[in-house]
């Protein structure tokens, strides 16, 4: 092909580029009504003295705008079927280790220690207590103590702690239903006085749930246990 041709074959197409560009038309649109891949380095600098009129730099400004939100929503998307997806290998790769647990009365009571350890009353109140914000890790070392220990339910007894401007009663009835503690177990809500005329930050904060459970036997039993734990040294 002539070298001619190639000339006159660029004017046309930068020519056409420039008229679609004073349209208001984003490189990636010109390039698709060329039915071309020109690079943007290219565009920038054929465009270099167009003044562009206020509604086409309205214009690309605003598809602009709409493919980066665009393009946005997919980054996002890909990074939660990437999380989603080291999720469910992680699970698959731990198991056994679940259900050694669920299966290992040894396995519960040694996690049941190292919670009591990390959220239980440090001071020597021969029953146990223990208190977190967490619905899911304040069920679980319910749950725990039940299954490690024969355990006479009417020994429990649960108090929330919140700010001033929660609700105390809504709060004692998930509470009780996250612990399978009647609602007549409940101590009186103690409310932070420092809370009052501040408003809660969290809209999903439950306040804190302490749990006591009058048993000296089993508090002595956890501590030796979580201090025996304390001593060991991973290698």
């Amino acid at each position: 092909m002539p070298l001619g041709y190639n000339i006159r074959m660029n004017v046309a197409i930068r020519k056409k580029a420039r008229e679609l560009r004073l349209k208001g038309q984003t490189y990636a649109e010109i390039n698709r009504e060329l039915k071309l891949s020109v690079p943007k380095s290219t565009f920038s600098y054929w465009f270099r003295d167009l003044l562009l009129p206020p509604v086409a730099v309205e214009r690309i400004a605003s598809v602009s705008s709409a493919n980066l939100r665009r393009g946005q929503k997919i980054m996002l998307a890909n990074k939660v079927k990437s999380r989603e997806m080291r999720i469910k290998i992680l699970h698959s790769r731990n198991k056994s280790l679940y259900q050694l647990f669920i299966k290992n009365i040894h396995a519960k009571k040694i996690a049941l220690a190292i919670l009591y350890l990390a959220e239980g009353s440090k001071t020597n109140r021969s029953s146990i207590m223990f208190g977190n914000s967490n619905p899911p890790t304040v069920k679980l070392f319910v749950s725990l103590l039940r299954s490690c220990f024969k355990i006479e339910e009417s020994k429990f007894r649960a108090t929330v702690q919140c700010r001033a401007d929660q609700n105390t009663d809504e709060l004692q009835r998930f509470w009780s239903r996250i612990t399978a503690i009647p609602a007549r177990q409940f101590y009186k809500a103690h409310i932070d006085k420092r809370s009052v005329g501040k408003p809660t930050q969290k809209p999903n904060y439950k306040g804190v749930c302490r749990i006591d459970y009058f048993s000296a036997a089993i508090d002595f039993e956890l501590k030796c246990l979580a201090n025996e734990i304390e001593k060991i040294e991973i290698s």
